[in-house]
């Protein structure tokens, strides 16, 4: 899907030489160095790289869970540093979701109320929250489970309402980290297919994954190592030389 008129011109997500360093001297830890990325609606990035090399920090800082030591984020147009703790709140549950690789979901709360959790943080009524709710849960595949609680669920149907619960609403950005990591093949390639129908409906969309055959679902895949991007143009055929360093 190709953006047109001011979403082609202001992307979803534009992060600009972002660093992100974990304590301090010689102990210090870079997990990221000078990345910038941009993502527009109705597009898929995937960004793969071996393990450490930023990929979930990254995913962190573009849904406002972490601040960079350097750099900027801006959603929307929003650049995250300039919110209050209050305003970036209500930005990510309005605007952004987020897929976690260990699903967060409540155990106390059943599927439809995990889902409709963010909308009535946001000052939804009950009613319109479950109604919306139930709604992602059928975009999903389960309409007929919303009162069952997540530990009455397979892997996979608790993956799916953790990506109902990132979906729900009008949500821009939708960040995913490794989300087929637990499932089987089949059940991956169906939660690959929602976050696909959900960006070719208008959202950005950003896959952490480490699977070559995942990230053929996105429009463009960047490689990170060591916290830096060496490549967003190659081939998947190059995936092993770019994720291991050989070659270059």
């Amino acid at each position: 899907m190709s953006p047109a008129g001011d979403e082609a011109r202001v992307p979803v997500l534009d992060v600009r030489d972002v660093h992100r360093t974990h304590g301090s001297g010689p102990a210090a830890v870079h997990a990221l160095r000078g990345v910038s990325l941009t993502v527009h609606a109705g597009e898929l990035v995937a960004v793969m790289g071996p393990s450490g090399s930023g990929k979930s920090t990254l995913l962190a800082l573009a849904g406002g869970l972490d601040g960079p030591t350097a750099g900027d984020v801006h959603v929307e147009g929003q650049r995250l540093g300039g919110l209050d703790r209050r305003r970036l709140a209500q930005l990510r549950r309005r605007r952004i979701g987020y897929i976690f690789q260990d699903l967060n979901l409540l155990g106390s709360l059943t599927a439809v109320e995990n889902v409709a959790l963010p909308l009535e943080l946001d000052g939804a009524g009950v009613r319109r929250a479950r109604r919306l709710a139930l709604d992602a849960l059928a975009e999903v595949g389960l309409p007929e489970l919303g009162d069952r609680f997540p530990d009455q669920l397979s892997g996979g149907q608790q993956q799916r309402v953790a990506i109902a619960r990132a979906l729900v609403g009008e949500r821009r950005l939708v960040l995913a980290d490794e989300p087929t990591g637990a499932l089987d093949s089949q059940t991956g390639e169906a939660v690959l297919h929602l976050l696909r129908r959900r960006v070719d409906a208008g959202a950005a969309g950003v896959l952490v994954t480490h699977e070559a055959r995942h990230a053929a679902w996105a429009d463009r895949v960047v490689f990170l190592r060591d916290g830096v991007l060496v490549d967003s143009t190659a081939p998947l055929g190059d995936v092993e030389q770019l994720l291991t360093g050989s070659g270059r």
